[in-house]
């Protein structure tokens, strides 16, 4: 468990340096902060994937939601504004993953519970 614990630490100020960058539009060091941002988002998701599947897809959504920030961050950056509203396709996947999660979770309480009465 402590190496996803690191990787979520780094993750952290990763995401935050990306976002300050889309703040203050340093495109050049906002569009290159996807790559890490992403790629340590992809690889939190295959680690709990691996160790905690119930962890995995609040994590998908994570990136998916920073997928999704990401593309809007570059129509901003290259003036093409008119196609950020595309940004909802993975906002929305992302919400699927997070229904996905709770709809896990409560089949497994029911499931629980069940076994209880039995």
């Amino acid at each position: 468990m402590k190496p996803i614990r690191h990787f979520e630490n780094l993750h952290i100020p990763l995401w935050l340096m990306k976002d300050t960058c889309w703040l203050l539009q340093w495109k050049l060091l906002g569009v290159t902060m996807i790559v890490p941002t992403l790629g340590v988002a992809i690889a939190i998701a295959i680690m709990n994937l691996r160790q905690k599947e119930e962890a995995f897809w609040i994590n998908l959504a994570i990136c998916f939601w920073i997928s999704a920030n990401a593309y809007w961050m570059c129509c901003e950056f290259f003036y093409h504004e008119e196609l950020k509203f595309y940004a909802g396709i993975p906002f929305a996947f992302g919400f699927l993953s997070v229904g996905i999660f709770y709809f896990r979770r409560l089949i497994l309480k029911r499931s629980a519970k069940l076994e209880c009465y039995l």
